[in-house]
């Protein structure tokens, strides 16, 4: 019985716990009016300039992710490689394996036997659909073992903290076992983005690898003038689009327009190639999102790094009982075009008291920035101004708190019962000995 009970109150806590967290969580994205018809089952947009998400659906709902995989290749022989000038063989057997499994090949199958740049390979894979580029990078980076490459993938995943992504196969091959979300994704290609050639080549239409005499095209027609229809928008930049049976249509697409960057990553869009009304619904939904963004939201500056912010109490100081805090960096932030101010609060998420010394540009606490009542971001706020310690109010406050402290008290409580003890019992002895003594005389 005393077992159950114990148990029970284990798991009682740990869902308090569990509640708990839940409840602290921040709101990742702000409740703009967007009235845009999406297709994708799961899709995240985020401002690239301020970090703020501005439109999300099922953003975290895991998902196979098809060739968008090949982002996480990239990034791995974009690491291995000093120089992307380097020629790698384009083993027979590799083709062959694409073709005896029904795979598509794009770019390398007329090259096999034969040694290819690094960079040649690199557009091939993030250009177009095709397994091949995917599994020549592997094969070479895993010398020879793709399993030995695939956990590199995964070591990466967890490095960038993608934490809900397994990879179990290079190509982007269906698999239950292999799942990403779209938050993930975005992190994984914005870490692409800072390596090197990965924003060029995922913003590339057209490319002829060494020797070829025609050259290979872009399958995302929305960064495609020439070759992307109804598809193309003008101030698309990237990235990469996929589509499978299992995980149906998919894109990493971002865009830029007069000083503004977005990302979008939608995924699980329908998939019917060989119906009449299949389209490229994430491309249709993507320029149709960033037109609403461009038009619709704006960049600004709530307060700069010199707006004071609120004050905080200081203790220990001489002659200072409070000190200004104001944000750590400027505060840029994506709101409605009509926005008005009334509806953006920064609240400080603590008016304790702060303890001198203080030293400018320290951090003393952090603030919630809320639109409309609805929390969306946590900022730094840091002090305006040094504030010096002063040793005697702190070594006052020392001994105040030590002798108002609940341990203190008791120990004086304690002291106080022992010597009343020791009191009584030295009496009692004494008039024993007394008694004692005067029994001798009779």
């Amino acid at each position: 019985m005393k077992k159950l009970f114990g148990r029970t109150a284990v798991l009682f806590i740990v869902i308090l716990f569990i509640f708990a967290s839940l409840s602290a969580v921040m709101p990742s994205a702000l409740s703009f009016d967007c009235d845009v018809q999406t297709y994708s089952e799961s899709l995240y947009m985020v401002n690239l300039d301020s970090g703020v998400v501005v439109y999300e659906k099922n953003p975290e709902q895991k998902r196979m992710p098809a060739g968008l995989v090949k982002v996480m290749v990239f990034v791995l022989a974009s690491e291995y490689f000093d120089n992307y000038n380097e020629t790698i063989p384009v083993k027979k057997m590799l083709l062959q394996y694409v073709e005896d499994e029904g795979l598509v090949t794009s770019g390398l199958d007329g090259h096999g036997g034969e040694e290819l740049p690094v960079i040649d390979i690199l557009y091939n894979l993030i250009m177009t659909t095709g397994h091949d580029s995917a599994l020549v990078l592997a094969d070479y980076i895993g010398e020879g073992n793709q399993d030995t490459f695939v956990q590199m993938m995964n070591d990466k995943a967890k490095e960038l903290k993608m934490n809900d992504t397994h990879f179990t196969n290079c190509m982007g091959l269906d698999d239950p076992e292999m799942y990403t979300t779209c938050v993930d994704m975005y992190k994984l290609t914005k870490y692409a983005m800072t390596l090197s050639m990965f924003t060029k080549i995922a913003s590339t239409a057209q490319y002829t690898i060494t020797n070829d005499s025609e050259p290979i095209y872009t399958t995302n027609y929305i960064i495609d003038p020439s070759r992307g229809g109804i598809y193309s928008y003008i101030y698309a930049t990237g990235v990469k689009n996929t589509a499978t049976n299992g995980a149906g249509r998919c894109l990493i697409s971002t865009a830029t327009y007069d000083g503004y960057t977005y990302m979008i990553v939608a995924m699980g869009a329908r998939y019917a190639p060989m119906e009449d009304d299949d389209d490229e619904y994430c491309m249709i939904e993507a320029a149709d999102l960033y037109r609403w963004a461009f038009l619709n939201l704006s960049f600004v500056t709530m307060a700069t790094r010199s707006t004071p912010i609120c004050e905080q109490k200081v203790d220990h100081a001489w002659n200072v009982e409070s000190i200004l805090l104001s944000p750590e960096n400027d505060l840029n932030i994506i709101l409605p075009a009509d926005y008005n101010e009334a509806d953006i609060t920064i609240d400080p998420d603590n008016d304790e008291s702060v303890s001198a010394p203080i030293s400018k540009g320290d951090v003393v606490t952090t603030a919630t920035v809320s639109y409309k009542g609805e929390p969306f971001m946590t900022i730094n706020l840091v002090a305006q101004d040094d504030v010096q310690l002063s040793p005697i109010l702190y070594t006052t406050d020392i001994l105040k708190s030590i002798l108002t402290s609940v341990w203190f008290l008791l120990a004086v409580a304690l002291i106080v019962i022992l010597f009343v003890i020791y009191v009584v019992i030295s009496q009692n002895y004494a008039k024993k000995k007394d008694k004692a003594r005067r029994g001798k005389i009779r």
